[in-house]
Order: C-alpha cells, then sequence, then structure tokens
C-alpha cells in the first residue's frame, strides 16, 4: 500500500497568501457564497462556515452534512515510519506533473476538435484535483467506473499518451478499435471499464462488481465510480445507492459536483442539501470535500477505502467547478456568464493551489514548470502527429468482438456490406481503413 502524505499549509482564495494551516490562529472557514477556502482575516462575518476539526464521515441519517470536510496536518492519517519526506515529495511532484499533463493535453485536443481533426472531445480544466487527488489514494488493483470526465484516474494510472491520442483518432490501435466516440476511454490493464454515454448507467454495474469481490475470499479490492451532480438524478444512481448499502458492498460513489450538468445548474438540480444529503437516507457512510483541494480529497478517499475493504459503502461529494464547455458540442457562455467561470479559475484552481504548495516547499520552482510544460507539450504533440497518420481499423471490424462465433445474420448483414462496397466504394474513404480481414 502507497505511504500517505499529508498537508501543510493552504492558499487563501481572497488574498492569494499561503497559510501553515497547523497553527490554530490560521484555521480555514469556507465561503458560504462562494464555496471558497479563505483564512481567518479574510473572512466575511455571518457568511462562513467553519470547517470541523477532524476528518469526518457522516453515518446517521439524522445527522447534517457539513458544508466542507477539513484537511488539518494533525488530524490527517499520520505518516508511517517508512515515510520519508524524500518519497512523499516524489509522490507531490507525480500529483502536480499528472495534472499539468492532463491540462495540457486538454488545450491540443479542443483545439484539434475546433480544426475539425476530431470528432469530439471534453476537457477537464478545474476538476484535476478531484480526478488525480483520488486516484493517488486508491491502489492499482481498485476497479474504476468512470462517467466520462475522469481522464486524471487513467493517466495517474499509467495510461500510455499515445493511447489516449489513437482513441480519439479512432484508429486501428485503439485498444477499442475505433467503436467508441472519443474521450471514451478504457483500459483492462489499468482496472478501468470503458466508458459508455449513457448517464449513470455505470452506477449500478459499479455495484456488481463490487458485490462480486465482496464474494472473494480475502477480498482486498473495492471499486471506485465517478458521477456527476447530473448523474445522481438518474434512477440508476438510486438503485445503485441501495444495492450498495442493503449488500453491503466494498464502493466508492465518488461524485464531481461541479456546479453543471450540460446547462442546468445545482439550483435545479436537486432542492436538498446537494448529493451528500441522500447518503444517509441510504445508509451510506458520506462526506463532502473541497473537491479542488487536493489533500482534501485524498484524505477522504483514502479514509473512504479503508470503510469500503470492511464492506461499508461510501459516498463522497466533492465540490468543484467545471471549467470548460460541457463539450465540444456546448456553448457555455448561454447560461453563465464569463465572470463567474474566471472567479473560479483565477482563485480557486486545484492546480494553481497544489503548486503553490510545492513551491512553498521548495520541491517546484518556476523555470522547472515552463521546462516540464515544454516537454509535455512535445510528448503530446508528437503523439498527435503519429497517430493521426495511423488508418482505422478495417470495416469489418464493426461486426466484431461481441460473439466469440459471428451469428447469421450478422454474417448476413456483413455481406450486404461488401455488395454494397464493391458497387459503390468510391463514394466512401477506404483508404483509410485497413484492407479487410
Amino acid at each position: 500500500m502507497s505511504a500517505p502524505f499529508s498537508i501543510q499549509c493552504f492558499t487563501c482564495a481572497k488574498c492569494k497568501r499561503l497559510f501553515n494551516a497547523s497553527a490554530e490562529q490560521n484555521a480555514m472557514v469556507i465561503n458560504n457564497s462562494t464555496g471558497a477556502v479563505v483564512c481567518q482575516g479574510c473572512a466575511e462575518p455571518g457568511n462562513t462556515s467553519s470547517l470541523a476539526p477532524y476528518l469526518q464521515m457522516i453515518q446517521e441519517a439524522t445527522m447534517a452534512i457539513p458544508k466542507h470536510v477539513p484537511v488539518k496536518p494533525r488530524d490527517l492519517e499520520a505518516q508511517t515510519s517508512q515515510t520519508t519526506r524524500q518519497n512523499q515529495q516524489e509522490k507531490s511532484i507525480r500529483i502536480y506533473e499528472t495534472m499539468t499533463q492532463l491540462n495540457i493535453m486538454d488545450r491540443i485536443l479542443y483545439d484539434a476538435q475546433r480544426q475539425g481533426r476530431i470528432a469530439f472531445y471534453m476537457t477537464n480544466s478545474g476538476e484535476e484535483g478531484n480526478h488525480v487527488g483520488s486516484a493517488a489514494a486508491l491502489e492499482d488493483q481498485d476497479l474504476i467506473y468512470g462517467q466520462y470526465r475522469e481522464v486524471g484516474v487513467l493517466m495517474w494510472r499509467g495510461f500510455p499518451v499515445d493511447q489516449f491520442m489513437h482513441q480519439c483518432y479512432g484508429n486501428s490501435k485503439d485498444l477499442g478499435k475505433g467503436k467508441q466516440m472519443p474521450i471514451h476511454y478504457g483500459s483492462q490493464e489499468h482496472n478501468f471499464v470503458m466508458i459508455s454515454s449513457p448517464l449513470s448507467t455505470q452506477m449500478p454495474q459499479a455495484v456488481g462488481s463490487a458485490y462480486a469481490f465482496k464474494r472473494q475470499p480475502n477480498n482486498s479490492r473495492v471499486v471506485c465510480v465517478y458521477f456527476g451532480d447530473g448523474g445522481a438524478s438518474e434512477g440508476d444512481a438510486h438503485a445503485a445507492f441501495n444495492f450498495a448499502a442493503t449488500l453491503d458492498c466494498p464502493i466508492i460513489f465518488f461524485c464531481r459536483n461541479n456546479g453543471y450538468a450540460i446547462s442546468t445548474p445545482t439550483t435545479e438540480q436537486y432542492g436538498g442539501d446537494g448529493i451528500a444529503g441522500q447518503g444517509p437516507g441510504y445508509g451510506l457512510h458520506t462526506i463532502r470535500v473541497d473537491g479542488n483541494d487536493l489533500f482534501a480529497v485524498y484524505n477522504a478517499t483514502r479514509r473512504a477505502r479503508k470503510l469500503a475493504l470492511s464492506n461499508k459503502p461510501v459516498l463522497i461529494e466533492a465540490m468543484t467547478y467545471r471549467l470548460g464547455h460541457h463539450s465540444t458540442s456546448d456553448d457555455s457562455t448561454t447560461y453563465r456568464s464569463a465572470d463567474e467561470v474566471q472567479k473560479w479559475g483565477s482563485g480557486d484552481h486545484p492546480i494553481e493551489r497544489f503548486k503553490a504548495y510545492l513551491m512553498e516547499k521548495g520541491w517546484w520552482t518556476e523555470q522547472r514548470e515552463q521546462e516540464w510544460a515544454l516537454q509535455v507539450r512535445e510528448r503530446v504533440l508528437t503523439a498527435f502527429a503519429a497517430s493521426e497518420k495511423i488508418q482505422r481499423a478495417p470495416y469489418h471490424e464493426m461486426f466484431e468482438g461481441v460473439y466469440d462465433k459471428l451469428p447469421a445474420p450478422l454474417r448476413r448483414q456483413r455481406q450486404e456490406l461488401d455488395d454494397h462496397l464493391a458497387e459503390f466504394g468510391t463514394h466512401y474513404p477506404l483508404d483509410r481503413h485497413l484492407k479487410k480481414y
């Protein structure tokens, strides 16, 4: 099991100063209007919520869900004797490099879609902290079910950059053989179930996997299923919560509450106390965290994993903000202001907050930042250019991969396609495909 590590400081969203969170006078509070973490000096009287002094899971249905969960060093998991400053530094840097690599790849692929080079894309900007923070707290053997905006989880686990490119291009080297639309990643090697477009269908499936794990002797795996605030309104979400609770499954429900379900704001999504408010009613251990605070996410997920391993399902609600459009098919300027996006992007970005921590520790410099950004950009562009030149799978591939032996109806359809292309093939870009089997 990887060694835990803890936060030493936090950045005030208002004055931008860095504070030692272990000092009592520097206790963090939450601005109720914006959800931002601020210091005591910048707190507005009557408009803040104090952070509880320890990492607290809510279990009883009668207890209120706290606004956010605090992260103070003395209350985090104590470092073991094997944990050294060196491996804590290495892990912190790897986390930061994963978040920044994701951000750079997002910008390149978003621009590529706008140029017509790939069909579709969804960025992860503003949510990198909950991706990588949770992924770093899990074990690689744990099974992941994503919704679609969890690329950082797969990147943390070592999914190659060139495979991200192959998938978005849908070429013959894509693990899915080009049968999925872009950003629908999956990897058996990395214990990441392939993304499917329908909202929340992954949730009851994840519970089924968790129940299967539970039935195995000496089980050491949990399932973590990600979903959004909009996905929580689907019937599948509620069925999954109830199945997990009644069957005592080793599962973590991780909700990315980013403020919007495409264009629907959370104010129109639910009338109660967010998604975390639903957990105790189903009998789920529940916690709400600042999703832009990587350490809060990391420590909550580590605690959740311990509970899940004892067959106690957990719901985590990570409060964050989607800085980009929902997808390249969306124009978010029609339903939210540029000032709102700018406020979140400049004052509460998870990458900037974690960078401030690394800089304070002396583990990162501006020169290293520039060198790393150039290195990543070159890596992504090289993989992008190579992937663009790779042909797509043979068109017969569309009939494969479901049945061990192709049934008669599909064989008939395949022959009809061959006959059609024999007559009208010049009207199709068949040169982009490998020859049929």
